[in-house]
């Protein structure tokens, strides 16, 4: 990312349907399984300019760190509950690692060469027990100029992903397609915009805030997907959603060795 596109989501952010319906989404799910304590702790990896980790900072001890000190300086001020952290995971993390009890990597592992090799060696830091929630970007064929715009390697499908935490000691507790219900429309948004060769929103993004009764729409749609998602993962669902503009997963680090490799076999 981009000094203009890190100064567009940090304005945006806290409006835009698309970051606060996956934060709602985000949020439930992980008090689903962690129950809130101030004593217990969060780590966004890829914190970006932060809200994301700050909406938990009401109810956990929460940490975020991003290899972009642009991206954090844009954080402290704006999120002072939260430890903002300049740095690579897990490396700078330090002690933080070996206490969190959650670590989130919401839409980063797509800015990633390998990302087998951020996610083994992030599992093997951590200790049994700890949770992993990743979201990634889906749908090669929904490829556009704003893929481009924010670094990403790939988009994936769902036996891509799968394929990450293959033979890595961990238990799968979600793993679903999600933004679904609006996936018809972004299909259209992003074939419009390769066919123009440019993005439809700011910073060379698709992101732009609608008015307030569209973004209210869009987002009371996004967010009511938790309800499929925490069924599936409360086991009342056999299946999640089959198709949508992103894949969400929640993991548990189970005791075994990880083997941490630097050239994905992907």
């Amino acid at each position: 990312m981009q000094t203009e596109q890190f100064q567009l989501h940090a304005q945006i952010e806290q409006r835009h349907w698309w970051f606060v319906a996956r934060r709602q989404i985000m949020r439930r799910l992980v008090a689903d399984v962690l129950p809130p304590s101030p004593d217990t702790t969060v780590i966004d990896i890829g914190c970006g300019t932060g809200a994301n980790i700050a909406s938990l900072a009401d109810d956990y001890d929460c940490v975020g760190i991003d290899t972009s000190s642009e991206a954090i300086e844009l954080c402290r001020p704006r999120f002072p509950r939260v430890r903002f952290i300049a740095g690579r995971a897990p490396g700078d993390l330090g002690e933080e690692v070996e206490r969190a009890r959650l670590f989130s990597l919401m839409d980063v592992l797509e800015h990633v060469p390998d990302d087998f090799a951020t996610l083994s060696e992030l599992l093997a830091a951590s200790t049994p027990g700890a949770y992993f929630l990743l979201t990634v970007p889906a749908d090669q064929s929904l490829w556009s100029p704003h893929d481009e715009s924010f670094g990403h390697y790939r988009r994936y499908d769902r036996q891509r992903f799968e394929r990450l935490w293959a033979d890595l000691p961990v238990s799968v507790l979600l793993v679903s397609y999600f933004n679904s219900r609006l996936y018809p429309l972004i299909r259209l948004i992003r074939a419009w915009n390769r066919r123009r060769e440019r993005s439809a929103g700011e910073a060379g993004t698709d992101f732009w805030v609608p008015v307030r009764p569209i973004n209210r729409v869009l987002k009371a749609t996004f967010a009511g997907e938790a309800r499929v998602l925490l069924g599936l993962l409360r086991g009342r669902r056999r299946h999640g959603y089959s198709r949508g503009a992103s894949l969400i997963a929640l993991l548990r680090r189970e005791s075994g060795r990880v083997r941490v490799s630097k050239n994905s076999p992907l």
